[in-house]
């Protein structure tokens, strides 16, 4: 089968490269492995799938604290107003949420994959399901696709790589694309978890195991006591240590666990300086002065929460209110206002929603996602070696990296064709 570009993987960034390249007039094909395209998407959002974030270009560069700059040509040419235009074109109605996330109106994430895959439909892209095995090389140049159940090859012009990281294996993402491009010369940055779970060593975190926290203010430092995230928003503990969207995010700054050790500070009383949060114990002591402490406590903090607050302050839980020292409603304030975690490092890869580490980003062509190595080879996605905070950019990512790619190819062709 002889095709001019051979987007391969499904998932956001190769369907945006074949949509692209196929609008302008090149014969594309599309390979996925899974027996249909955006599973990933499918589980975006959890199952709405946060398509962008309402910001400008320059907005979502800053959400990107790997390889950003990298990034200044694709997002200037697709900054998220363009993929909220695209997408509502295609007949999906959006909407904006807290923290400018943007979401189907319909909260389906189907209702996405469903346009795209309608798109690719319209074009007249054939999706080929089989898994590709290699690359195959003509002067240095990609000449055609390797498919491994079909035993057969794709010749063509141009290939786009846009396989995933090695997050949600079962998505099909296991690392396939790393190592053709390996294969072929280019330098992979090592794979590690991002927007990930942390892991901590801490048991009370094992005992509140399915706590949720909502209006906190988290604030990670490193071992030097510089601050590295700080943010208000939610955070869960689990039995092995922590999660949620806070978390998720803070994973992102702490890339050097083998180095490094880090403390996750959470205000549980944000909207409370201390002179008032005190004030407020005060009162609380004295309305209830002849009570357990463990039962006043259930006034200021969640009930999974009080028994920690109470072993971390040193105070027995069948302690009268009257009988607490100043010393022990100090260690109280200050445990409302910076209750410590230490984490150890983030869960495995496969849980994270996505990874740092791949393709090594000063061997590829910012403006076309071109291969600097391969001539023909175009990148696209997760498997770049950046990533952004979640809210919506690590798919702006995916849609600007995608279109880029699908623009570089078709005008390769173009060019030989003239």
């Amino acid at each position: 089968m002889n095709c001019g570009v051979v987007v391969i993987g499904g998932g956001a960034g190769g369907m945006m490269a074949a949509i692209t390249a196929a609008r302008l007039g090149v014969p594309v094909a599309l390979v996925e492995r899974n027996p249909k395209v955006g599973r990933k998407l499918y589980i975006t959002g959890k199952g709405r799938c946060n398509v962008t974030n309402h910001c400008t270009a320059e907005e979502a560069r800053a959400a990107v604290p790997r390889n950003g700059k990298f990034l200044y040509s694709a997002l200037d040419h697709t900054p998220p107003a363009w993929t909220e235009k695209f997408f509502e074109s295609l007949g999906v109605p959006l909407k904006v949420e807290r923290g400018n996330r943007v979401f189907p109106r319909s909260d389906r994430a189907a209702d996405i994959i469903d346009a795209l895959f309608g798109e690719l439909r319209r074009l007249r892209v054939p999706v080929i399901h089989d898994r590709v095995v290699g690359l195959r090389l003509e002067g240095g140049r990609v000449r055609a696709v390797e498919l491994l159940e079909r035993g057969e090859e794709l010749f063509c012009k141009a290939a786009v790589l846009a396989t995933g990281g090695l997050s949600y294996p079962a998505t099909g993402s296991t690392g396939d694309g790393h190592r053709m491009a390996a294969e072929l010369g280019h330098t992979v940055v090592e794979v590690k978890p991002s927007l990930a779970p942390l892991e901590s060593p801490d048991p009370c975190c094992g005992r509140m195991q399915g706590l949720a926290l909502k209006n906190v203010v988290l604030t990670v430092k490193n071992q030097k006591k510089k601050t590295l995230y700080q943010e208000q928003g939610e955070l869960l503990f689990t039995h092995f240590g922590l999660s949620g969207p806070l978390i998720l995010s803070a994973s992102a700054h702490m890339r050097e666990f083998e180095k490094d050790r880090y403390t996750c500070a959470i205000d549980l009383k944000p909207a409370l300086d201390e002179p008032t949060l005190d004030a407020r114990l005060v009162r609380e002591l004295a309305a209830g002065a002849n009570k357990d402490m463990d039962n006043l406590l259930g006034a200021l903090a969640p009930r999974l929460l009080v028994p920690v607050l109470l072993e971390r302050a040193g105070i027995p839980g069948d302690r009268k209110a009257h009988d607490l020292t100043k010393q022990e409603r100090r260690r109280l304030l200050e445990l409302f206002k910076s209750f410590t975690v230490a984490v150890s490092g983030p869960r495995p890869v496969e849980e994270a929603i996505v990874t740092s580490g791949g393709v090594k980003v000063s061997e590829v062509d910012p403006r076309t996602m071109q291969s600097k190595k391969v001539p023909g080879l175009f990148f696209a996605g997760e498997l770049l070696d950046v990533d952004a905070y979640t809210g919506g950019f690590n798919l702006q990512i995916a849609w600007a990296t995608g279109r880029a790619a699908g623009e570089g190819a078709a005008a390769l062709i173009n060019q030989a064709a003239t």
